[in-house]
């Protein structure tokens, strides 16, 4: 089974995803320049944003290159004597480099993302060289590759479920690359994106008026404001494959999917919040669930950038639109037919017609509970 989520946010002045510049990121589509908002920076909120850390505690990995510490804090629990540790620690920033290359910052060159079982594997292992040596200098001779080598089981370790969502790349022996299950689009906005710039001054409380002229500093920061399209595609069946060595892995995708939608609604990306704070809810989402397994974005629907009209706002046509390729796709592609859909809008206002063969949630919670209903056996 495919799940699709597409979802309409509508964003005041923001700049959630800055590019090299610290500027918004923007795109070109329909020949027009757009607000986009990457697909890194989507499942990077999504992954470490409060709701789900809570909602899936114990089943989420953590990426970075601070492995080394992670173990070595394992090896300290477990009672290992601390004058090896130093000696641990600098051996396994050798791990995800081709040369095996340790340094002393106690960091990987790598940033892998890493699940329980990978941090308790290399803990294992790193235990058991150490009982084998019978001083520390002898475990400094053992070559970081061929530590790499002795963590065996990767194939068959259980992976985390944000490795199992949005997969793992890897240059090690010690861990297995993932397949992501889920694909995730750039978000664009619906509507031509007019970059804005916001001059600001930083005042010093100690100036007093008529005796001190000036601030204490002056700066800039570029924002923008729009609609965006946001799509995703979940394929169950390879969710399943890649949690197989979980424990229960078809509780846990039943747990995953209304997670994942409560989190793509309510979170939001952090970019410079502390200064805009667009923390907003969406306005429309689709979620549609099919066996036919074809990944279909409505994302032309926009092809064509959307404007605010004298009796419409930008949120309503946005929203039309997006109806109008749901039903022109299903009309021209009949294959597609046997999905089912469930809407939801914001206060109910935009519903499908009821000829159209899709539901109609009253709230929210009504569409996750339409979708959960869909994966029960």
């Amino acid at each position: 089974m495919l799940i699709e989520i597409h979802m309409l946010k509508n964003y005041p002045a923001t700049n959630l995803n800055r590019d090299d510049m610290g500027a918004p990121k923007s795109c070109i589509f329909g020949g027009v320049q757009r607000g986009r908002i990457s697909s890194q920076c989507l499942k990077r909120s999504w992954r470490v944003s409060p709701l789900f850390q809570k909602e899936m505690a114990g089943h989420l990995g953590i990426r970075t290159r601070k492995m080394p510490q992670l173990v070595v804090e394992e090896l300290r629990k477990d009672g290992v004597a601390e004058e090896y540790l130093p000696i641990v620690l600098k051996k396994l920033t050798g791990f995800a480099n081709k040369n095996g290359k340790e340094n002393d910052l106690g960091i990987t060159n790598q940033i892998v993302i890493y699940s329980p079982d990978d941090i308790k594997a290399i803990a294992e292992v790193m235990k058991k060289q150490v009982e084998e040596c019978s001083d520390v200098k002898k475990l400094e001779k053992i070559k970081a590759t061929d530590i790499e080598k002795l963590v065996k089981g990767a194939e068959a370790r259980p992976i985390s479920l944000d490795i199992a969502l949005f997969g793992r790349m890897v240059t090690s022996p010690a861990f297995a690359d993932v397949e992501a299950s889920m694909q995730v689009a750039h978000a664009f906005s619906t509507n031509r994106v007019v970059m804005e710039v916001d001059y600001f001054t930083a005042m010093d409380d100690m100036i007093k008026m008529n005796e001190d002229l000036g601030s204490g500093m002056i700066g800039d920061v570029d924002f923008n404001s729009n609609c965006y399209y946001i799509y995703a595609s979940l394929d169950v069946e390879k969710l399943l494959e890649n949690l197989q060595y979980a424990e229960n892995p078809e509780e846990l995708v039943r747990s995953a999917v209304p997670a994942l939608l409560h989190t793509m609604a309510y979170s939001n990306p952090t970019g410079k919040q502390n200064s805009f704070a667009g923390n907003i809810l969406p306005s429309a989402v689709l979620v549609e669930c099919k066996e036919f397994p074809v990944p279909v974005s409505y994302a032309n629907a926009y092809a064509k950038p959307v404007r605010a009209l004298k009796d419409k706002d930008l949120i309503q046509n946005s929203i039309e639109l997006l109806q109008e390729k749901v039903l022109q796709t299903e009309h021209d592609f009949p294959s597609l037919e046997k999905v089912e859909r469930v809407w939801f809008s914001e206060g109910g206002k935009y519903p499908f017609a009821d000829d159209a063969g899709i539901k109609n949630a009253d709230d929210y919670d009504s569409l996750i509970q339409f979708v959960v209903d869909t994966l029960k056996p």
